[in-house]
């Protein structure tokens, strides 16, 4: 059974969300502060994390560095804080995902299912992906390191495998700009958002059914990107 951790000072969203949690047949586990939070990891490892900033103890941004310095458990942040520069901050963290509140419960279920799917990551580079429709379908073959646009081979630069591979890698995730341009660069390239817009233009025109309407390589503004299949 899937376990998930909700961390958060406000007794009515803990309650809220482990019942609907558990009526979905996930297991709770549940922590009101950070210090608590990590003890609770510690003696019942979580598969997905739920965590709030705004914690009584510590900033949230302290526990998802001691949750990772754990593991690589998916964290999705349930935030008041509405701030792009918040967000990104806690995506560079290593944050899978952010959600402010207040909130609509099916679109937080909706994200947390996403993560549920990616618990059990792919045990070697054989990793196939598809998506689009039948006539276009796109196939990414990471273990060949070969992409094909309705059975027609897509010709990529080595940049735009690298970015397409983080990409594939995550379905799903919202992925900082600063995560892919450190991936994808390397040190020092943090800064240079306009690789990143003129690569993803790239790929959209590549891959995209409607490049100037993507649906697949989706930009969260002031953030990131997300890869939706």
């Amino acid at each position: 059974m899937t376990r998930i951790m909700v961390v958060d000072d406000e007794p009515q969203i803990v309650r809220a969300l482990s019942i609907n949690l558990r009526a979905r047949g996930y297991e709770v586990t549940t922590a009101g502060d950070g210090a608590e939070a990590l003890a609770v990891a510690d003696l019942a490892p979580p598969d997905v994390v739920v965590l709030d900033l705004g914690l009584p103890d510590t900033d949230g941004i302290d526990v998802i560095a001691g949750l990772r310095a754990r593991s690589a458990v998916p964290i999705l942040v349930l935030s008041g804080r509405s701030d792009s520069a918040d967000k990104v901050e806690a995506l560079d963290a290593g944050a899978d995902d952010y959600v402010t509140k207040p909130f609509g419960m099916e679109e937080l279920l909706a994200r947390l299912r996403v993560m549920v799917r990616r618990v059990a990551p792919p045990e070697s580079d054989d990793l196939v992906v598809e998506f689009g429709a039948d006539g276009s379908r796109v196939r990414v073959d990471l273990g060949a390191t070969r992409v094909t646009r309705g059975g027609d081979e897509v010709r990529l630069t080595p940049t735009e495998w690298h970015l397409l591979e983080v990409l594939v890698r995550h379905p799903g995730r919202l992925l900082s700009q600063r995560q892919l341009l450190t991936e994808v660069w390397g040190p020092g390239y943090e800064n240079a958002q306009g690789n990143l817009r003129l690569y993803m233009g790239q790929l959209r025109r590549k891959l995209e059914p409607d490049p100037s309407r993507p649906v697949h390589f989706r930009n969260e503004p002031g953030m990131g990107y997300r890869f939706e299949p």
